[in-house]
């Protein structure tokens, strides 16, 4: 990029990425840097960021989201950063757009939804509650925070306008079943974190009602059914992952009380 355009620092969080990180770091090599925040992964995934010495390697220990995407942050030399999820991609119209956008004489907004297309392996999944899906992954640094109030799904907070761009990011979140069972499992067992200072206990109906209702919401009114046997498998786990949490849940709440 030239010295007369706004640069950009790409900025990922990683543990055990094996899978998608030589896919990440090639797709968002036009960045002008970028930095890995790692858990100490087990897999391979630091050794292989290693292998490309223009980019900045940082290993921290993982507490929750949170902390560690709002640690990231800081690490950043640019105050426009592009912060994605490893299993995330930027295609060539989202690139150029991104560019164009940054570079704007007064760019309209200080943060940038991207809506994303869910890959259900490498087939397009089209509805079950992900055709309306965006996060934020372009923004000032010097206009936002992640607040400390979420530790999963973290919420981004912004000093200013947001916008979302036109293209869409592809996200290849369903790698395989267990891969993705696994993850549901997990950010359901930290969504009860947030929720253990609420002023309830879990019971038959957040155990059977609530994960019930996720999947008929998902497979029938955000019209899963469309999408097949790919629909009924991630509305499933969505809802094992509401399961999960109210399960985990209780048994904060039984410990605690002990």
């Amino acid at each position: 990029m030239g010295d007369n355009k706004r640069k950009i620092s790409a900025v990922l969080i990683t543990y055990n990425e094996i899978f998608h990180i030589d896919g990440v770091l090639d797709n968002i090599s036009f960045a002008d840097e970028v930095i890995v925040v790692d858990s100490y992964s087990t897999d391979g995934t630091s050794e292989k960021v290693r292998e490309r010495p223009h980019i900045k390697l940082i290993q921290r220990p993982f507490e929750n989201f949170t902390d560690q995407k709002s640690f990231a942050l800081e690490q950043a030399s640019y105050d426009w950063v592009l912060f994605l999820d490893a299993d995330e991609r930027v295609t060539e119209p989202l690139k150029a757009e991104i560019i164009e956008t940054v570079n704007l004489e007064k760019p309209p907004a200080n943060a940038y939804y991207f809506l994303r297309t869910f890959m259900f392996k490498d087939e397009i999944l089209h509805f079950s509650g992900w055709q309306s899906d965006k996060n934020y992954r372009l923004f000032r640094k010097s206009k936002v925070y992640f607040s400390e109030e979420r530790i999963v799904h973290e919420t981004l907070v912004i000093n200013g306008k947001s916008g979302t761009l036109k293209n869409k990011l592809i996200h290849y979140s369903y790698k395989n079943y267990e891969d993705y069972k696994g993850k549901m499992i997990k950010y359901g067992q930290m969504k009860a974190f947030e929720e253990l200072d609420k002023d309830y206990s879990p019971n038959l109906y957040h155990f059977c009602f609530r994960p019930f209702y996720k999947f008929v919401n998902h497979y029938l009114f955000r019209l899963g059914i469309l999408d097949g046997k790919k629909g009924i498998i991630i509305c499933y786990l969505n809802a094992l992952g509401v399961h999960a949490r109210y399960k985990e849940l209780a048994r904060l709440r039984e410990r605690r009380e002990m």
